[in-house]
């Protein structure tokens, strides 16, 4: 036999920073491809080389109910439940629906049709058979959908959710002005104002980008997961004893279908996400920071913050919501300095769930006019994003002209500058120059003109723009 293959020297042991499950992946991998280049990128993505797939190793398939952290009853319940709103159905399709291998399922069906509770009604395609119930399944299958009618993924016990939030945290990656600017693309953004947010974002304590309206400090905030693995693996739902907490949210979370997985044996109870940036702004209540249990299905909704993890949670225009910012950020000030969270579950439990993200209050207003100096000094960084220099603004009206394929008639900017803006002592905003010439792209085609900012063009966006401003 053998020896297991070791991590070069000088490098941490796989399982000191991975959980076991993951760890446990990588090693079998390694095992397998140890004289080959698959299993050498495999190692060199998890020891520290330059790694040679795009996304983390997949959480590996457990191969039995006790591995996969999962009691008989729940599994039972699952499946009587699915099979009651199917009628029939394969072990596949009931493997696909509840997200475990066919060979966990096809043992829990074997146990239940022992106790009477399904029955085979014919053979599918290949070895594979279509189940249903029988009147004893039925009648205990409307039982569990009483009391939860929740027949989805099974869950992935709280401890597993705890250790890759852990192990795939922000903190897990080293971030540069360089990487900043490659994650910001074509924004213009100062060396000074760069410098200060890879200072934040390198702390992860959280900050306040606060300046004038339309600078683009959502949109600073929305690009700073680009800096960072683009890729996490997130469970669908997530156990803490009987509650469950439904955590993948196609309204937070993009799955990414990974060409590299086709044909991989993984824990289909996980998903590959990009990972998420979420934006609440206004509407923003401290309700929505605790689970919503829904008592229909039996499961909790998870909170904001929880599907951020992993991500940048962006709580815009900051100030403005309908609580008070004293009451948020007591709420929330705990979990940023202590990267934990406490969540009061349906039954009563208080489960311990990673803060692991980088939160980002974003305000037209300057943070002494929203909380005390005691606040703000747990808030290290406070970040202005301010106006642009006249060189900006004229770039940026290059760039946007090239992009709406519009011709910038000569003179067209400075004229714009000494008639709509020095007179009045009008800001110049980064904003300004994209809004104006969609609007000009748009008087163009109205009135079927060649796509060019002249003086009558860009005098008409003015006109509807800064109406009232």
């Amino acid at each position: 036999m053998s020896a297991a293959p070791q991590a070069p020297a000088g490098s941490p042991a796989l399982e000191s920073i991975l959980p076991p499950d993951l760890a446990a992946a990588i090693r079998a991998r390694m095992d397998a491809d140890e004289h080959t280049a698959a299993g050498g990128a495999v190692a060199d993505a998890v020891l520290g080389a330059k790694p040679k797939i795009a996304f983390p190793p997949p959480p590996t398939e457990p191969k039995s109910l006790a591995e996969a952290g999962l009691g008989e009853g729940l599994v039972d319940a699952l499946l009587l439940k699915a099979l009651l709103g199917a009628v029939n159905a394969t072990t596949g399709e009931l493997a696909h629906q509840v997200r475990l291998s066919r060979a966990m399922v096809n043992e829990v069906l074997g146990r239940l049709r022992d106790d009477l509770l399904v029955t085979i009604k014919g053979q599918a395609g290949g070895a594979d058979y279509v189940y249903q119930l029988t009147e004893a399944g039925q009648a205990r299958a409307r039982g569990h959908a009483e009391h939860a009618n929740y027949a989805d993924a099974a869950p992935v016990p709280l401890a597993a959710y705890q250790r890759a939030i852990h192990a795939q945290a922000l903190g897990q990656t080293r971030v540069t002005v360089d990487r900043l600017r490659d994650a910001f693309g074509e924004l213009q953004v100062s060396d000074e104002l760069l410098g200060s947010v890879a200072q934040a974002v390198s702390d992860g304590r959280g900050l306040f980008l606060y300046g004038p309206p339309g600078n683009g400090k959502t949109t600073i905030a929305e690009r700073l997961c680009e800096a960072f693995g683009k890729r996490l693996w997130i469970p669908r739902t997530v156990s803490v004893g009987p509650d469950l907490l439904r955590l993948y949210d196609e309204s937070c979370h993009q799955a990414v279908d990974a060409q590299e997985l086709a044909g991989v044996e993984y824990d289909r109870r996980w998903v590959l996400i990009k990972r998420p940036t979420v934006v609440v702004g206004g509407e923003l209540t401290l309700e929505q920071l605790d689970p919503a249990f829904n008592p229909t299905s039996g499961v909790s909704e998870a909170p904001v913050q929880m599907k951020a993890n992993g991500g940048v949670l962006v709580i815009d225009d900051f100030g403005r919501q309908r609580v008070g910012a004293t009451e948020l950020l007591n709420r929330l000030i705990v979990p940023l300095e202590k990267q934990v969270d406490y969540l009061s579950l349906a039954s009563g439990r208080q489960a311990r769930i990673p803060f692991e993200m980088l939160c980002v209050l974003s305000t037209n207003l300057e943070p002494r006019q929203l909380v005390d100096e005691a606040f703000l000094r747990r808030i290290p960084y406070k970040i202005e994003v301010v106006d642009p220099s006249l060189e900006q603004f004229r770039d940026l009206f290059a760039m946007y002209a090239a992009q709406l394929k519009l011709e910038l008639a000569p003179g067209v900017v400075d004229a714009l500058l000494e008639e709509h803006y020095q007179p009045t002592g009008r800001p110049m905003r980064f904003c300004h120059p994209r809004d104006l010439l969609r609007q000009v792209r748009t008087y163009c085609l109205v009135n079927d003109m060649p796509p060019r900012v002249d003086a009558d063009a860009i005098n008409a966006a003015v006109k509807n723009y800064f109406a009232g401003l």
